[in-house]
């Protein structure tokens, strides 16, 4: 099975003492490329663009301006991430073996860098999928994207099972032509829905809790068939048969 999440806007900026091994992005040309166009613009600029405070906007031109400096050393994806999913993965629990299983079966999606494993080392960034850059004809990141990834991506599904885990938020679908993808792998998406009343409510703080901890379960148990992830549970969350579909694998709580 291939898991796909979503990358954080938050990001280390501190470059570990020692810096583990890391491989390259396979799109690291053209992420070299949009750093390069988002360097040209000032930090009010960038506050417009990526619609961030001035704090946040200064933070993330320095970045930019910074991004090819021989001093800004790549840091491995899983490790550059410090969102709530990303906390909840505890990639600095990992083994050797847990990194290198990981590195086989977990794809994370940037707007910067296309698709990341891992281990691929990236600098720290802030780039959302709507902005419309002058240098791309005037494309948002979704468009640019989409023809360049969605090939890539379902060959890599299908090199490994032909099954897709799909814990990415939904905006990251349009990163690909979804509806090619849906027509060449199966894809099970697992929700996390919290009762509250006499309906079921998505709660995005334990949407994004439960994301990160199923995918920490399926990479530290080495999951292979679909089916098993029905055994998970974490604080509460436990799979509900009458809500899911063969496609859609709800939990509740």
């Amino acid at each position: 099975m291939i898991i796909y999440i979503s990358c954080a806007k938050t990001m280390n900026d501190r470059t570990p003492a020692q810096i583990p091994p890391v491989t390259s992005p396979a799109f690291a040309a053209e992420a070299n490329d949009n750093a390069a166009f988002m360097s040209h613009f000032s930090a009010e600029e960038l506050s417009k663009i990526l619609r961030i405070n001035k704090k946040l906007a200064a933070e993330n031109c320095l970045r930019y301006r910074n991004f090819f400096s021989e001093d800004n050393h790549p840091i491995p994806a899983l490790s550059a991430y410090t969102g709530i999913v990303f906390k909840h993965i505890w990639p600095e629990q990992f083994t050797e073996s847990d990194r290198t299983y990981a590195q086989d079966h977990l794809l994370i999606a940037s707007f910067l860098y296309g698709l990341l494993r891992p281990s691929d080392g990236i600098k720290p960034y802030r780039m959302e999928g709507d902005v419309k850059l002058p240098e791309r004809n005037g494309i948002t990141m979704f468009d640019y994207w989409k023809p360049i990834l969605t090939d890539f991506f379902i060959s890599r599904i299908k090199e490994d099972d032909g099954i897709l885990i799909n814990l990415a938020s939904a905006e990251m679908k349009e990163l690909l032509n979804w509806g090619k993808v849906r027509r060449e792998v199966r894809i099970i998406t697992p929700e996390f829905l919290v009762h509250k009343g006499n309906s079921l409510k998505n709660i995005v703080i334990y949407t994004k809790m439960c994301r990160g901890e199923m995918t920490r379960y399926i990479l530290m148990n080495r999951i292979t068939e679909p089916e098993e992830l029905r055994n998970f549970s974490w604080e509460g969350f436990t799979y509900n048969p009458k809500e899911s579909t063969d496609e859609r694998f709800v939990f509740t709580l």
